[in-house]
């Protein structure tokens, strides 16, 4: 699998990255022993960069369990999810992963969202304090605004920022990914499949489970949704014109920008490891990404109250991945 440089002097990581909201019941519960032989999948499909967080149920615990004999084939990042960022409450969340995951390290550490009553400047320095003491390695950031990644980088290297970006949401192209590049920060892009919408699963009328956050999310509603599946049915077909699922189109889309390290992509079955890591050998080139743009023709959908993401208006911590 191809591999990126994360951030300004960072370590290589692989271009698809297993994020774990789905095995932790985000999407609806998945047994055990199911997710775990989720993760050993990827792993052997060349998936050496694996991103959880404290708010993703069992995914830690899960991901511990999993990890017990490879965690030295892993590239492991987390997140602190809470509300509260005072220095006992990082210390704490820390405390609580390491113990979960079943490791003396985290090699990428990530704030969630962005909680304005907590100065970044403080967040961050409990941050180097762990670094300090071999807890943590590296420092990202996630659903962040331009203003606040240049805020976050005046204090220390943030070597990573998580922005919701795909082929249909792509909002962060014009100011968020220029301030991360201009700043030696990698991005790793979240909700590449866009919920769904780009896995070529699910037609028009589908109705999901009521433990599964997409039953009431808007864009499965109605016309919009049949809007969508037009645009994503013409990526479908051109997909498979070139032998790639449209699934593999959404992982190696977001990569194909210069700033993008990894794509993030949630599995809830061995076999769609297996399959979506095929996405880590798919290199677009700039004739595909052409096409793609025709096939597009201008469609976009926009993030909803004018945020970088729907999920943290209010600073609620959920996943979307």
């Amino acid at each position: 699998m191809r591999k990126k440089q994360l951030g300004m002097n960072g370590p290589e990581v692989s271009v698809v990255c297993f994020g774990t909201f789905p095995i932790g019941g985000g999407f609806g519960s998945v047994p055990k022993n199911q997710a775990i032989k989720t993760v050993h999948a990827a792993l052997d499909a060349g998936i050496d960069f694996i991103d959880t967080a404290e708010g993703y149920n069992d995914a830690e615990e899960i991901l511990g369990e999993a990890l017990s004999n490879r965690r030295d084939e892993v590239f492991l990042a987390t997140k602190i999810s809470r509300k509260n960022h005072s220095a006992k409450n990082i210390d704490e969340a820390i405390e609580n992963s390491l113990k979960k995951l079943k490791t003396d390290y985290i090699d990428l550490y990530q704030i969630h969202g962005p909680q304005p009553n907590y100065p970044i400047e403080d967040t961050l320095e409990r941050f180097i304090h762990h670094r300090d003491l071999g807890n943590i390695r590296y420092f990202g950031i996630s659903n962040f605004t331009p203003t606040q990644t240049i805020e976050a980088a005046k204090y220390t290297r943030i070597h990573s920022s998580q922005p919701r970006y795909n082929i249909l949401f792509r909002d962060v192209e014009d100011e968020l990914l220029p301030v991360t590049l201009d700043n030696g920060i990698g991005a790793i892009a979240h909700s590449v499949m866009a919920k769904g919408l780009l896995a070529g699963k699910y037609l028009p009328g589908h109705k999901f489970s009521s433990d599964d956050q997409r039953d009431s999310w808007e864009y499965y509603n109605g016309s919009e949704f049949e809007n969508i599946f037009e645009v994503t049915f013409k990526l479908k077909e051109w997909s498979e014109s070139k032998g790639h699922e449209l699934s593999e189109l959404a992982i190696a889309w977001p990569t194909a920008h210069e700033v993008v390290t990894s794509s993030i992509v949630g599995f809830k079955k061995p076999e769609q490891a297996i399959l979506n890591a095929r996405a880590g050998d798919w290199e677009l080139t700039k004739s595909d990404l052409a096409e793609i743009e025709d096939i597009l023709n201008g469609f976009r959908l926009h993030f909803s109250h004018g945020s970088l993401n729907p999920d943290y208006v209010g600073f609620r911590d959920k996943g979307d991945r």
